[in-house]
């Protein structure tokens, strides 16, 4: 959905995963959007106190980061660019103090529809945070990826997935060497990162597998699970070779 404005609404996106950076940019832009990022909530406040001017109207920060996050986050935010709309993102329903001083609540995925439903509200939570859309264990939700086909060049979007797939592929091989050093936090978070990646582009598999990961952590039979996620990463790229020959 295209928002119509002159000049256009200035969004930055914080998240602390590179592919979920990606997909979001890609998106707002395609949808008229101008974009800046950074990869923490620290990086955000030093970004934007060194460039007071032409600060963002929209700031998306995840919630779940390491560093400044939460509600210190949000007033921090706001110490540097004032009245600009404050919408959080997390993959799962958080607690109401982790959110309680922005502006608002999207649920990853999330449409630019949505997105643009929050702006409409400015200043009033959405009340549907609850509404949580439950999808079959399948591979690739259709919805999603129609809409990216639909909002960017065949060969972008090969691009895209290809990106997550082999990130997904790097974060597995390095989830097996710290199962074998017994590094439940970092292994849970590299789970964290996969679901929050594919459920962007709406790889439904690996995102629901990713969260069994980052939920159980290596209390679990972790060498079956990263086996299982390899095999759905297998599933997926042979769907989109099919489409598109990738």
């Amino acid at each position: 959905m295209k928002i119509k404005s002159t000049p256009p609404l200035r969004v930055l996106v914080v998240d602390d995963d590179a592919l979920s950076r990606e997909v979001l940019s890609l998106l707002l832009e395609h949808a008229g959007y101008l974009v800046s990022t950074a990869d923490s909530g620290d990086a955000a406040i030093r970004q934007l106190s060194s460039t007071p001017t032409a600060q963002p109207h929209i700031v998306l920060a995840d919630i779940q980061m390491p560093g400044t996050t939460g509600s210190a986050l949000a007033h921090a935010l706001r110490d540097c660019c004032g009245r600009c709309l404050l919408l959080a993102m997390s993959g799962s329903r958080p607690h109401d103090d982790m959110i309680r001083e922005f502006d608002g609540l999207l649920l990853k995925p999330f449409t630019m529809k949505e997105l643009a439903a929050a702006i409409a509200a400015a200043g009033s939570p959405p009340e549907a945070a609850d509404d949580v859309i439950h999808q079959n264990l399948t591979p690739l939700n259709e919805a999603i990826y129609k809409k990216l086909a639909a909002s960017m060049q065949a060969e972008r979007l090969q691009q895209l997935y290809t990106l997550c797939l082999v990130d997904t592929e790097e974060r597995i091989t390095h989830m097996r060497q710290l199962a074998s050093n017994q590094g439940d936090a970092l292994f849970r978070k590299e789970a964290h990162a996969i679901r929050g990646s594919a459920g962007m582009v709406g790889a439904i598999e690996l995102q629901t597998l990713a969260a069994k990961l980052e939920e159980d952590g290596l209390r679990a039979n972790h060498i079956a699970s990263l086996d299982e996620l390899m095999v759905a990463c297998d599933r997926l790229r042979r769907i989109l070779m099919a489409r598109h020959n990738m």
